[in-house]
């Protein structure tokens, strides 16, 4: 497979990946905690890296060679949302403690009683489950990391991607 195609691939993951989060918070309405906003970042990244990329590929401004780089840039940044979405993970089953800012007793007494303020979305519930099991981290993790694995394995064995595509094909 090559280069620009992972790129592109890559990019569309990662844009599928923020407007599913946004999908789940307006539309299913379960708010996001300050570690799922933190996971959207890198999927930006790459949306932008692996689009832009692959134009300026299409365009002839980059080489082959730079593609690679782009790529790996793409494949670098989905890895590092499966590793925040691994981390988020650890911190909903208690393995590890989350961020100060969303995690343990969140009542904080100021004297009055103010209900404009809006309620801290904790890190450390689940808010919502997949066949109750998986959390959205949870998939981001599995997923995230799964495709930044086979699209590095596509990247260095190119002969395997055409072995695969062409079974498919078939």
């Amino acid at each position: 497979m090559r280069a620009n195609a992972i790129a592109m691939l890559v990019g569309a993951y990662g844009l599928a990946m923020v407007l599913g989060a946004l999908f789940f918070q307006y539309v299913v309405g379960v708010a996001p905690c300050e570690v799922c906003f933190w996971q959207r970042i890198p999927h930006l990244g790459a949306a932008v890296v692996g689009f832009c990329g692959a134009a300026l590929f299409a365009k002839n401004v980059v080489n082959e060679r730079c593609m690679m780089g782009i790529a790996a840039l793409t494949l670098v940044l989905a890895a590092v949302a499966g590793g925040l979405g691994v981390y988020h993970s650890g911190v909903e089953w208690r393995i590890w403690a989350g961020p100060e800012a969303c995690t343990g007793d969140r009542f904080v007494f100021t004297g009055t009683l103010d209900l404009d303020t809006p309620p801290v979305v904790r890190c450390d519930v689940v808010s919502w489950r997949f066949f109750g099991i998986f959390s959205l981290a949870n998939l981001n993790a599995i997923f995230s990391l799964g495709i930044a694995a086979l699209g590095a394995l596509f990247l260095v064995r190119r002969d395997l991607a055409k072995k695969i595509l062409a079974a498919l094909r078939r």
